[in-house]
C-alpha cells in the first residue's frame, strides 16, 4: 500500500486533481467529507460539539449549522481548538479504518486541506500538492464559489502560504492549467504511484513537476 497525502490551498483545485486520481483507481480518503460525517445527527461528534459550544450552533432541523459555529471559531483560536480537540481525533480513527479496508497494493490518497497547517508530511509515504497562483485562487473562489473578495483573502492569508505547501511536496501537480493538460499530468503522476505501490522502488522520489 502507499499512503499518499493530498493538499492545496482553498480554490487551488484539490478537489479536481482527486477526483481524476479517483478515475485512475486511487482509493480516496476525504478528511473534509469524513469531518461531515462525524457530526451528523445522533453521532457522538455532534453531541460533543453542542456541550462545547451549546445548542446554538444547530440548526433548526437538527443538524450542525456550519457557518453559525465557523463565525464562532474562525477569529478564536482558542475555541477553534476545542472544536479540533472534538473532531480531529474521530476523523482520525475513521480515516484509519477506511485504510485498513483498502487491498494490499492500493494506492490510498488522504486529501486532506490542512495538511501543511498541521505538520502530517511525515505520515505519508508521498505528499502531493496542487498548485495554482493565489490570483487563480481568488477568481474560483468568487466566481465559482460566490464568495466576496474580503471573505476569499481572508480564508486564503487563515491557510499556510504557497511557498510553505511547496517546501513540504514530493510531487507539485499545476493547476493553472486547462483541464486537459492537468489530466495528463495526473496520469503521470498515477503511473509513478502505482509502480510505488506494486513494490518497485529504483526510483527514489517521484517526478516533481
Amino acid at each position: 500500500m502507499l499512503r499518499v497525502g493530498l493538499t492545496g490551498g482553498i480554490g487551488a483545485g484539490k478537489s479536481e486533481v482527486s477526483g481524476l486520481l479517483v478515475e485512475c483507481g486511487a482509493v480516496l480518503i476525504d478528511s473534509d467529507r469524513i469531518a461531515r460525517e462525524v457530526v451528523e445527527p445522533g453521532t457522538e461528534g455532534l453531541a460533543a460539539v453542542v456541550e462545547a459550544f451549546g445548542a446554538d450552533v444547530l440548526a433548526g432541523d437538527g443538524t450542525l449549522d456550519r457557518p453559525k459555529l465557523g463565525a464562532v471559531v474562525f477569529s478564536d483560536q482558542e475555541r477553534l481548538g476545542v472544536l479540533n480537540s472534538i473532531v480531529h481525533p474521530l476523523v482520525r480513527t475513521r480515516s484509519e479504518e477506511l485504510e485498513r479496508a483498502a487491498a494490499p497494493d492500493a494506492v490510498v490518497v488522504h486529501d486532506v486541506p490542512l495538511l501543511t497547517e498541521n505538520g502530517l508530511a511525515p505520515q505519508y509515504d508521498v505528499v502531493i500538492v496542487v498548485d495554482a497562483a493565489p490570483v487563480t485562487q481568488l477568481d474560483r473562489l468568487v466566481r465559482l464559489r460566490g464568495m466576496t473578495e474580503e471573505d476569499a483573502r481572508a480564508r486564503m492569508a487563515a491557510q499556510a502560504t504557497r511557498e510553505q505547501r511547496r517546501a513540504i511536496a514530493d510531487i507539485v501537480i499545476d493547476n493553472d492549467v486547462p483541464l486537459e493538460d492537468l489530466r495528463r499530468r495526473v496520469k503521470e503522476v498515477w503511473a509513478e504511484l502505482a509502480r510505488r505501490a506494486h513494490g518497485d522502488s529504483r526510483k527514489s522520489r517521484p517526478p516533481q513537476e
